[in-house]
């Protein structure tokens, strides 16, 4: 395959050229670790294995962890199949990154880890926001004053009520307040507490300011 590569290369680069322009083009509204997982998986279904090492190791360089490879592996067992997941995983475990090993993962899957939320000037001092960050909903506030910060001007609150689990939608917050739609539960996105109905507070995560973006940490 990569022979016939160099080939297609050398006699019609300008063919290949605008297919590689059209695969970039297509993923530009994709964030860097969603293009390269698809990408992986486009390999994966070919049965590259060269294109499977090299795209592995970009992903991984996106900031994909070896879990999420994982997971976007399985999650494409539809149309991939078993037999293509465990070529996959052979080829994987052939290149022996010390990230793939069963206790690197043990202690990944058991450790929390900061995670890129959003960049810190997207959200002015005072308003709140629901926002996705790597498969969770988060509610995002920014504290309005110094005095209201009191030393934490960030808050992040899961988006699943307390109750029963529910994931609170983005128009559930009216500046705010934060209303669950099934059963009425209601809190204050500034502090996460519960003000009506129950009495359990929103899981709040660690968070904090690096290199001007939001990160927390579950």
């Amino acid at each position: 395959m990569s022979k016939a590569l160099d080939y297609l290369g050398a006699v019609r680069g300008d063919a290949l050229g605008h297919y590689f322009a059209f695969r970039q083009d297509c993923g530009k509204h994709l964030d860097p670790k969603t293009r390269a997982l698809i990408s992986v998986i486009t390999k994966v279904d070919a049965q590259t294995e060269r294109g499977l090492r090299q795209y592995l190791r970009r992903a991984l360089g996106a900031g994909c962890t070896p879990l999420e490879v994982l997971d976007a592996l399985l999650m494409a067992f539809p149309t991939l199949g078993l037999a293509k997941i465990v070529w996959a995983v052979d080829v994987i475990l052939a290149l022996d990154l010390p990230e793939f090993r069963p206790e690197a993962l043990r202690a990944a899957a058991a450790a929390p880890r900061w995670h890129d939320v959003m960049a810190a000037d997207a959200l002015a001092a005072g308003e709140a926001r629901r926002v996705e960050c790597d498969g969770r909903g988060l509610f995002v506030y920014r504290a309005a004053s110094a005095s209201e910060a009191d030393g934490d001007a960030w808050r992040v609150h899961d988006s699943r009520c307390p109750h029963q689990g529910t994931d609170i939608p983005p128009e559930a917050l009216q500046g705010r307040a934060l209303t669950c739609p099934k059963h009425g539960w209601a809190f204050d996105v500034t502090s996460g507490a519960c003000t009506a109905k129950g009495e359990r507070a929103l899981t709040r995560w660690p968070s904090k300011i690096a290199e001007g973006r939001l990160l927390a940490r579950w």
